[in-house]
């Protein structure tokens, strides 16, 4: 038996350390909160990419009273962006997340469905995608979806 280790790495910021791209960024994540349709969870999620002209997509997540049948706000906004702009690539990606109406100290990751969706896009584009995620204590910054989800899932295990 032998032990397999995986490394992250994630820079740690501050948002006034940030270029003025990346607080735009976050500045629509965090306002895309506001558009979040939760009244079951309270928990409201803004997010926003960046696309390689330089357009920036937004959404919010949307619940459902048959939980299953809402969305996350990250695939909310890549599967949009995907279906409207199929020739752009996702450059950034920028999540914010509130609850009990102030955003959440520490950054909120994407759950493990929308780690799959960013990895899929990532392999849509053959890049990696920049992922901002803002909290008001600190704002972490991740290269690619690879630091997120180590042990990825790829349409080489269907062949």
């Amino acid at each position: 038996m032998e032990e397999l280790t995986l490394k992250s790495t994630i820079i740690v910021a501050q948002y006034d350390e940030l270029s003025q791209e990346d607080k735009e960024l976050i500045d629509a994540a965090k306002k895309m909160t506001e558009n979040s349709y939760a009244p079951y969870s309270k928990f409201k999620v803004g997010a926003a990419i960046r696309l390689a002209n330089g357009l920036i997509v937004t959404g919010s997540n949307q619940e459902n009273a048959a939980y299953p049948s809402g969305l996350c706000a990250e695939r909310t906004t890549l599967f949009f962006a995907n279906s409207q702009y199929p020739n752009q690539a996702v450059t950034d990606l920028a999540i914010a997340a509130q609850t009990n109406h102030s955003f959440t100290d520490s950054p909120c990751p994407p759950c493990g469905a929308c780690r799959q969706v960013i990895k899929e896009t990532e392999d849509r584009y053959h890049q990696p995608m920049r992922i901002l995620l803002y909290g008001k204590k600190a704002i972490y910054i991740i290269k690619g979806i690879k630091d997120l989800l180590p042990l990825q899932f790829n349409a080489s295990f269907m062949e």
